[in-house]
């Protein structure tokens, strides 16, 4: 009886300036194996399926539990997660892309820069002088901490802007990501502090204005994070911060 084996149809590119082209491979089938397993099996064998010899495929990965969101890529059309992409789930040929949002490097390996320079823009962090002990930090309500949970579960894999119409070559939208972690970073009592920095940072070009509301971002999201409710409280927020800014006001919101 023959082996079984799974078969896998992978957009390669030697370098950035090079042109894409398709190769495809065929891997023995074990149950319960993953996309990130097969490719382990490709580079312990790079041969493809004519049995030819070829060069490894090139891919990021880290963590192998959907954590990292390093390994992002496009999965029979659709951006994933490959380490929790079974193979038993998937149609045959299956078919393995890099995501087109981001400059490609090589084979399934992308720079996602464009998304982490967009982070920067919006100050998504807590800024804490660790120069001396700060003591306890302020308390958050429950309501809110529960909200906020949700949200910090992104894990940066550029899915969401992978899926996004409106994030493109063409288009300098920051993305569904970045717009979530400026409403999970105002929430907290701390870097409410910087809280209308980071609603002057997207209300210009790129920013909340370039969202179409494809909700593209939102099927897409390995983590289920409610980002179009982020993208609507955030638009309600930057109209009051915009009104206020108006009359003169200048304020601090809990």
């Amino acid at each position: 009886m023959s082996e079984k084996k799974v078969r896998f149809i992978i957009t390669r590119q030697d370098r950035p300036d090079t042109e894409p082209y398709q190769e495809e491979f065929e891997v023995p089938y074990r149950p319960n194996m993953n996309v990130i397993s097969a490719l382990m099996e490709i580079r312990r064998n790079p041969v493809n399926a004519k049995g030819e010899k070829t060069t490894p495929v090139t891919w990021d990965m880290n963590c192998l539990e959907e954590v990292c969101g390093a390994c992002s890529m496009v999965i029979n059309g659709k951006p994933r997660q490959s380490c929790t992409a079974l193979i038993d789930q998937l149609e045959q040929p299956i078919r393995l892309e890099p995501m087109r949002t981001f400059p490609v490097i090589r084979d399934l390996q992308v720079d996602r820069s464009r998304m982490f320079d967009s982070l920067k823009k919006v100050k998504a962090w807590i800024p804490i002088d660790g120069t001396y002990d700060l003591g306890p930090g302020p308390r958050m309500p429950e309501k809110k901490r529960q909200w906020a949970y949700e949200l910090s579960k992104c894990m940066t894999c550029g899915v969401c802007l992978e899926a996004c119409p409106n994030v493109n070559s063409k288009s300098n939208f920051i993305g569904p990501a970045p717009l979530s972690q400026v409403r999970l970073f105002n929430a907290h009592p701390t870097g409410a502090m910087h809280k209308s920095e980071r609603l002057e940072a997207i209300m210009g070009d790129g920013g909340l204005a370039n969202c179409g509301n494809s909700q593209n971002c939102v099927q897409s999201c390995p983590k289920g994070i409610p980002l179009t409710t982020s993208i609507a409280a955030l638009n309600r927020e930057t109209t009051v911060h915009a009104f206020r800014k108006m009359f003169g006001s200048d304020y601090i919101d809990s």
